[in-house]
């Protein structure tokens, strides 16, 4: 039997995996976060199955890759057929509460379609994505009930818009509210004190929904809406890092020469305009590092109470982040891009049973995904990982040292239908797909209705020489295509039957339940 009885997940929004000490930033400190390192499995190669925050998440909460999910985007739904972690959990008689964002958004047009009354139990889950939400913190988003904006006017600042009003606007040196969303005003501090920021008010309802389960099992989503944009943090952070440390941009002249037409339309992006200055890597930077040391620090009053309760013992923790920032690196802003900034993430796995002692502190090379999630979830409580659907792989065979056969890629995917990209490269929005095949030795994406990107990453780790439309690659490209298509046919589109009601229905040959060919 596994020691985990509860669950902790914890996920940022937009933390680079470089951004943190135990990453090998040279400047951040996360101790917090480097203490989940010691204790568990750091995985060096980890990552999204997209890079926008939506369509990543439901990667995460399914366990499936966006091609079998079909969220390809922000604020596209998921199939109602579709089953999230909470789903699997339920029937064992263990909610997910819900700290903080997920960005997830009910198909309200399928339930009306197939007669679900949004009441209903059933209903209910649908509309929250089978989370049971403590509170909910989705920034400036519509969401039926904004926890944080209620907070802030309890606390005395009654605005219409809180979070924008005070959590995420400054005032300049004369005295003026200035917006926390134009970059400009990245070095100033947000008129809210750290106590009332949002990391601090998504940790203390965690806390207390911890608090309060006594020595029942739990399972919690922390999920911090931090350090994504409005780049704005609260004194002391706000200039914690401003002047220590400068971003080495990663950009070069033999990437202009090689660059693919779809990065070049991303460019366009007012974001990318605004990242490919030197000044605003500069700026904003120093903010960004402060957001991260903030979340840090009230990690650490989260695990603090952990350990005090004696819960570290017997809790599962999962560390992540549901994609990176390009922080201007290869003249982009964002994130949409198939680049590792943007898609490879900090992943930290915290098994509690005695079985991955001899594993701890251990840096892992083998490839993770998101949808590792969901099945090293299940399987930390015992419970079925639903290998029928689930498209993940449980962690667990490698916190507890196991060996095992593992995969030798990973894969992203974007759906830039809803970007503007489309339309300086003339594409439709049915035409606006690209899938990253990420190897040891070879990244390539496969740009529909375009030449593809390939880089050699064990000459050029830094994906600056695209490679895609040399000639003398063409082998490679080919050999990347096979791997494209034999990932697209493994998709599991059979999710009704598990595996051994599919056994079940092989009848013997010579016992066939019609006789079907007989001579």
């Amino acid at each position: 039997m596994s020691r985990a009885r509860n669950v902790l997940f914890i996920m940022c929004d937009q933390l680079r995996a470089d951004y943190l000490s135990c990453y090998g930033h040279p400047v951040l400190h996360t101790p917090a976060i480097d203490s989940l390192a010691a204790r568990g499995v750091r995985f060096e190669r980890a990552f999204v199955q997209a890079g926008v925050c939506g369509a990543s998440r439901m990667s995460f909460y399914t366990g499936r890759y966006n091609f079998s999910h079909g969220a390809t985007w922000n604020f596209v739904p998921l199939p109602i057929s579709e089953r999230t972690l909470g789903d699997y959990l339920a029937p064992h008689g263990l909610d997910l509460a819900l700290c903080g964002k997920t960005h997830y958004v009910p198909n309200v047009a399928e339930m009306k379609l197939r007669g679900i009354d949004p009441r209903s139990p059933f209903g209910e889950s649908l509309m929250t994505g089978g989370f049971r939400t403590v509170v909910r913190h989705e920034g400036d988003l519509p969401v039926p009930r904004h926890f944080y904006n209620e907070y802030l006017r309890a606390k005395g600042y009654d605005t219409d818009n809180p979070w924008q009003h005070w959590a995420n606007s400054a005032s300049d040196a004369s005295g003026h509210l200035v917006d926390g969303m134009a970059m400009r005003n990245a070095h100033l501090p947000a008129r809210v004190p750290d106590a009332d920021s949002e990391t601090a008010f998504v940790t203390d309802a965690a806390i207390d929904y911890i608090r309060e389960q006594g020595d029942a099992p739990w399972a919690l989503h922390v999920s911090y809406i931090k350090p994504h944009w409005p780049y704005i943090v609260s004194a002391p952070y706000h200039d914690l890092y401003r002047g220590r440390y400068e971003h080495p941009v990663n950009r070069s002249d033999i990437e202009e020469q090689t660059l693919h037409p779809a990065v070049a339309a991303h460019r366009s992006l007012r974001a990318c305009v605004s990242w490919a200055r030197e000044e605003t890597v500069r700026h904003v930077v120093p903010a960004y590092m402060g957001l991260i040391r903030q979340i840090d620090d009230h990690l650490g009053r989260l695990l603090a109470t952990l350990e005090t309760l004696g819960r570290l013992d017997d809790t599962l923790i999962v560390f992540t982040a549901d994609h990176g920032d390009f922080l201007g690196d290869h003249g982009l802003g964002e994130k949409e891009i198939l680049y590792d900034e943007a898609m490879r993430v900090p992943l930290i796995v915290v098994d509690p049973d005695a079985r991955a002692d001899a594993t701890r502190g251990r840096v892992e090379s083998r490839f993770a995904e998101a949808i590792d999630v969901v099945p090293t979830v299940l399987d930390a409580l015992g419970l079925d990982t639903a290998p029928h659907i689930v498209e993940g792989r449980s962690l667990l065979p490698i916190t507890r040292n196991e060996a095992v056969a593992w995969r030798d890629q990973a894969v992203a995917e974007l759906d830039y239908s809803f970007l503007h990209m489309r339309t300086a490269l003339g594409r439709p929005a049915h035409g606006c797909h690209a899938t990253m095949i990420r190897t040891d030795d070879w990244k390539f994406v496969d740009w529909e209705g375009m030449r593809p990107q390939l880089f050699d990453l064990a000459s050029d780790p830094r994906e600056q020489r695209d490679l895609g439309a040399d000639p003398r690659c063409a082998g490679v490209v080919e050999a990347m295509r096979v791997r494209l298509n034999d990932w697209r046919g493994a998709r599991k589109r059979r999710t009704a039957y598990t595996h051994a009601e599919a056994d079940a229905m092989l009848y013997p040959a010579d016992k066939a339940g019609v006789m079907i060919g007989l001579w």
